[in-house]
């Protein structure tokens, strides 16, 4: 049985069982979905971005952890902490928040209800003295709920990532402060209703 790392009013985070390599992979190599992150994996390629996931919660404790519906016990997406690995940055080993959603949990606000899970759990059980996040510019969904998480854009740590072209070049960074998120989390739950949130 997985552990639970964290449950909301509508979520469960959760820990990856060796069932979720082929469950995950079904629901969310879309291209909708992948639209941002390189295109639709092939099954190799997905089962060594799933073992890279399960090596992190090995070694840190925490990682991308599945999200599901409380209420079906469907497979959301994920959400979570991970440590930063990506060529061409010398962030390398600092708390990084991600998320990756189903179309189907689009605009109903669950990335940012699992994101504040994700980041409780960031500056509360793992300490981290602050988080960061990698979008694209084009990617106005991913960067406007960091925004509204209260992560300030960062361009002096702006990088080239080698593994991608142009087309997912450069990263943007953002990033919070320990000290920053009591204020920024209280702003981003009285705005949870908000129009059109991810």
């Amino acid at each position: 049985m997985a552990e639970i790392v964290a449950e909301t009013g509508r979520l469960r985070l959760r820990e990856w069982e060796d069932e979720d390599e082929v469950r995950f992979y079904e629901v969310m190599n879309r291209p909708e979905v992948m639209e941002h992150l390189g295109g639709l994996q092939q099954p190799g390629e997905w089962r060594t971005n799933y073992n890279r996931v399960r090596a992190c919660q090995a070694e840190f404790g925490h990682a991308f952890w599945i999200v599901e519906d409380r209420s079906t016990g469907d497979i959301l997406g994920f959400c979570g902490i991970k440590r930063v690995n990506a060529p061409g940055t010398d962030m390398t080993g600092q708390h990084e928040i991600g998320w990756r959603l189903r179309p189907e949990a689009w605009g109903k606000g669950i990335a940012k209800e699992s994101a504040i899970a994700a980041l409780d759990l960031a500056f509360g059980r793992f300490a981290a003295p602050h988080v960061v996040a990698l979008t694209l510019e084009r990617n106005g969904a991913s960067w406007g709920l960091m925004k509204r998480l209260g992560m300030v854009r960062r361009e002096d740590l702006d990088f080239e990532d080698s593994r991608y072209g142009p087309d997912l070049n450069p990263n943007w960074v953002y990033r919070i402060d320990a000290g920053d998120w009591p204020a920024a989390r209280a702003a981003a739950l009285t705005s949870r209703a908000a129009a059109g949130s991810p």
